[in-house]
């Protein structure tokens, strides 16, 4: 598993968690960090972990946007918790990320769907990051 899987699971489980507890992210986040901080050996998914949940925390309005905008008849609050955070990465991926390409962004979330969500999440995140990226490369 390469660092930035590692990160993207890392901050996965940092979206999810704060999500399930009513935790607010910067607040998970800052415990995240400390945590972190005595915990050097996982400093190399530390930091791209770290970059992608403040790229969500502050994209979070544009991100939460795309995704109703797309996932046709689906509002955020229907969507299982783990799909939430997996779409929100991807997303912040394809929009905020320019070192990511698309095909990595979405093949990545959709991996994540397909191990920790239900039947049916891979194809979502799928359709849904693609009708994504595609609205945004023709803009």
């Amino acid at each position: 598993m390469s660092a930035r899987t590692k990160a993207r699971k890392r901050a996965l489980d940092l979206l999810y968690s704060a999500d399930l507890r009513q935790t607010p992210l910067r607040q998970a986040l800052a415990t995240e960090a400390e945590r972190a901080a005595i915990e050097p050996a996982r400093e190399a998914s530390w930091l791209y972990a770290r970059e992608i949940v403040d790229g969500v925390i502050d994209h979070q309005d544009e991100i939460d946007e795309q995704i109703e905008t797309y996932a046709q008849g689906w509002t955020l609050v229907r969507m299982p918790a783990v799909d939430r955070a997996i779409l929100r990465i991807g997303v912040w991926e394809l929009l905020f990320n320019d070192a990511v390409p698309e095909g990595v962004a979405i093949s990545e979330a959709v991996e994540a769907a397909t191990v920790l969500s239900t039947d049916d999440s891979a194809g979502f995140v799928n359709g849904l990051l693609a009708k994504i990226a595609q609205s945004n490369t023709t803009k």
